[in-house]
């Protein structure tokens, strides 16, 4: 799964420390990679701290490579919020793999750092994912459109995979799985390959609908030059086809 070049990213990440207090056990761990954009992740942990009422940390991997960043974090660690900073930064799969590998809790759910707590989404992630049958769940949801190719939303409840704007999931799983693929340095279609490899063995991914989750400008897509995403996205999805073309099975609405 890992090539040359994203073992010595692992490996790099396993020479990182991790700011902060000693990690304390914990029911869920609230997770999310910040490539910068410091008032969306104050804007984050605000609302994670504020609407949260399940027994949580919250870890953020800095992945920003800004030095800012890195000094802001180390003025909000505190007993419930760890950081973990990436010097170099890694691409999206392993960053966000840093943090699973770091996580305390037994269960993570994994935001996009635009996504805005209005109240507590947690506890009824927790609670849907307490059915040994689910592996994954959040508030949006995506089908493929008759084919691997193109996938769109879905209210579900069942559906093929679970958007990493919000998405829960056993940290135990998601270990066993490998966790993300990191070769999958942009962001994109790797949420859609982790939800298939979390399902590979039958497992459901269930959308919870009426989260009170607000989705905010996605900065990592506006600040990314349309061709070059377009590129990325391609690339991705060729990654995804490689693997998973052959597995038309797990496809819930077909």
């Amino acid at each position: 799964m890992v090539d040359s070049s994203t073992g010595s990213e692992l490996q790099a990440f396993k020479a990182q420390a991790t700011d902060g207090p000693k990690a304390q056990p914990r029911a869920v761990t609230l997770l999310t990679v910040v490539h910068g954009w410091q008032p969306d992740a104050e804007r984050w942990l605000l609302s994670v701290f504020t609407h949260t009422k399940a027994d949580f940390e919250a870890v953020v991997v800095d992945n920003s490579g800004d030095a800012r960043i890195a000094g802001w974090m180390k003025t909000r660690v505190a007993e419930r919020l760890r950081v973990v900073s990436l010097n170099p930064p890694l691409g999206f799969g392993a960053a966000a793999d840093a943090g699973i590998e770091a996580a305390a809790g037994d269960t993570v759910v994994l935001f996009d750092p635009g996504v805005e707590l209005e109240g507590d989404a947690v506890t009824e992630l927790l609670a849907t994912l307490s059915d040994p049958a689910v592996v994954l769940v959040g508030p949006f949801g995506l089908r493929a459109k008759g084919t691997m190719k193109e996938f769109e939303e879905s209210e579900g409840p069942d559906v093929d995979a679970i958007e990493g704007y919000c998405m829960a999931f056993r940290r135990s799983d998601a270990l066993a799985v490998g966790g993300f693929d990191p070769k999958f340095r942009f962001y994109r279609m790797a949420d859609v390959e982790f939800s298939f490899r979390m399902r590979e063995h039958g497992g459901r991914a269930v959308v919870i609908h009426g989260l009170p989750v607000v989705r905010h400008e996605h900065r990592l897509w506006e600040s990314t030059e349309p061709q070059e995403r377009d590129r990325l996205s391609r690339r991705n999805t060729y990654r995804f086809l490689d693997r998973w073309r052959e597995r038309e099975d797990l496809l819930v609405g077909q």
